[in-house]
């Protein structure tokens, strides 16, 4: 089936659950390949898309936080960004390839605006994490069917 109202709708998720907003794109992936009812690379491709898409608000939140890490609706708390900011430090650019990891992986990218990553290795890095992320998902979708 190609309802593209159904590939919107996992892009939105999926940009969402990179971002601040609270969303569960793995499920909405695995439910759908589930249903049998959408090709498998085509909503690997898009949920990828959406989440690596998400991943650059918080980049550019990060590229312009000196104005907004005080305002009260800021996600991250300033604990939270030290922490981010050590770990990358500590790592560099290859943590990014920890961003599909919940908790610490939204930081990431926030910390990597901060710090200054270029956007073009930071898409290349949160890309191949979040992709690979949602080949998991699927592939685990796959073998329970």
């Amino acid at each position: 089936m190609t309802d593209p109202s159904v590939y919107l709708g996992l892009f939105v998720v999926a940009f969402l659950a990179a971002t601040i907003l609270p969303a569960q794109s793995e499920l909405g992936l695995a439910g759908l390949i589930a249903s049998s009812d959408y090709d498998v690379l085509n909503l690997i491709l898009v949920a990828s898309a959406g989440n690596t898409l998400g991943a650059v608000v918080n980049w550019m939140l990060g590229r312009g936080i000196d104005r907004l890490h005080d305002r009260k609706w800021f996600p991250v708390t300033p604990e939270q960004l030290d922490k981010a900011t050590k770990q990358y430090h500590k790592y560099g650019r290859w943590s990014l390839l920890l961003s599909w990891m919940p908790i610490i992986g939204d930081p990431l990218t926030l910390v990597a605006g901060v710090m200054r990553e270029p956007l073009w290795s930071f898409l290349v890095l949160v890309g191949i994490a979040k992709t690979l992320r949602y080949i998991s998902v699927a592939g685990i979708t796959l073998n329970l069917l």
